[in-house]
């Protein structure tokens, strides 16, 4: 839904009913992830739910739901279905999507969300997917309240901890209760959208490498920090698709902020001055990725220096190093690709195999 966020809070605040549909759950190679989203608001659509195989069907019933029964619903589009190719989707996955009617009076809490998110503000939207009775109550969670309710308060209580766990670590998905909030049982099936603040990229040394990076990780999502103890080189000219330059000694500053499982680190400072320290510190973290640029020879060196600065061979074997991803790379812009392709590896697990040499399922779990 933060795709489609600022749209839709227009229509909300002008006082328009519409119909968003959401994909709650994915099986096999589905197109688009759970909490992907599309709006529709009379014959206006923003969004998308599968990248175009079932979006005609989604948009007639969220016209359906928006103008007609007022009614949330959960539809299931795939291979299960007789009706499968004729929603157009023959890509072999099922989407479970949610089609529920929005306006001022139905979701009263979507101003203060749109508000969260654009201030980088956490916050969760838990939302009843199926259960007897009970689908499309809604319970919005921040890390220090709540708003609206699932019906019970035990329930309530069970969602807002595990929202605010799946807040932390910015993970979207159902869970499962029982019909009075029991957490061993299955009656229940809650949707939890989480809006956490877009993982963080570090990118150290102030280079034309580092400017490509830059962009290729603001393409995927990130906040994008460039750092480098060079004020003539770290200037927001340079790297204008970074949300922030700071002229800092790189390992002050990496051991002046917080980082998290989330958190990308790209030392491409290629100085032993400014990156054996620094990648003392980065190894020390909880980064769910630390990469170095370099020569196989500057990497043996590096390691020598980091095993006499005192780190254990564990916190060693989480260095990438070199960077990226064996594609042959050789200008900043295709160095930036082969990192961007390692994160993504480093996230989902592929093989980083031509699909076309491969077997088995294209999307992994992670």
């Amino acid at each position: 839904m933060r795709d489609v966020l600022p749209e839709i809070a227009r229509w909300w605040g002008s006082g328009e009913t519409f119909g968003l549909a959401t994909v709650v759950s994915t099986f096999s190679s589905a197109p688009r992830p759970p909490g992907a989203s599309m709006a529709v608001c009379g014959g206006e659509v923003v969004g998308s739910v599968s990248g175009g195989c079932v979006e005609g069907a989604v948009f007639e019933l969220a016209t359906e739901v928006a103008t007609t029964t007022g009614t949330p619903v959960l539809q299931r589009y795939g291979v299960s279905d007789d009706d499968a190719f004729a929603v157009g989707l023959t890509c072999g996955g099922i989407l479970d999507i949610l089609v529920e009617p929005v306006s001022a009076e139905t979701f009263p809490e979507l101003g203060d969300i749109a508000r969260s998110v654009e201030r980088r503000e956490p916050v969760a939207v838990a939302t009843i997917v199926s259960g007897p009775g009970r689908t499309g109550a809604r319970r919005v969670v921040w890390p220090g309240r709540s708003s609206g309710t699932l019906g019970l308060a035990r329930l309530d209580e069970a969602v807002d901890d595990d929202a605010r766990g799946m807040l932390a670590q910015g993970v979207t998905g159902i869970r499962r209760y029982g019909s009075e909030g029991e957490r061993r049982l299955d009656d229940l099936a809650v949707f939890v959208h989480s809006f956490a603040p877009p993982p963080h990229m570090l990118v150290f040394g102030a280079i034309d490498f580092a400017a490509a990076v830059a962009r290729l990780g603001k393409f995927l999502g990130y906040h994008v920090t460039v750092c480098d103890a060079r004020p003539v080189f770290a200037t927001a000219k340079r790297f204008p698709e970074a949300d922030e330059v700071v002229v800092s000694w790189p390992h002050d500053y990496l051991s002046s902020i917080q980082v998290d499982e989330r958190t990308v680190i790209c030392v491409l400072t290629h100085d032993p001055k400014f990156d054996v320290p620094l990648l003392e510190v980065a190894l020390r973290t909880r980064a769910g990725y630390v990469g170095a640029m370099g020569s196989r020879r500057t990497h043996d060196d590096r390691l020598a220096r980091l095993r006499e600065a005192g780190l254990s061979a564990e916190e060693l074997a989480r260095l990438r190093s070199p960077i990226g991803l064996d594609l042959g790379a050789r200008t900043p812009e295709e160095t930036a690709v082969s990192i961007a392709a390692e994160l993504i590896q480093s996230r989902w697990g592929g093989s980083g195999q031509p699909l076309s040499r491969t077997s088995g399922r294209i999307h992994h779990e992670g």
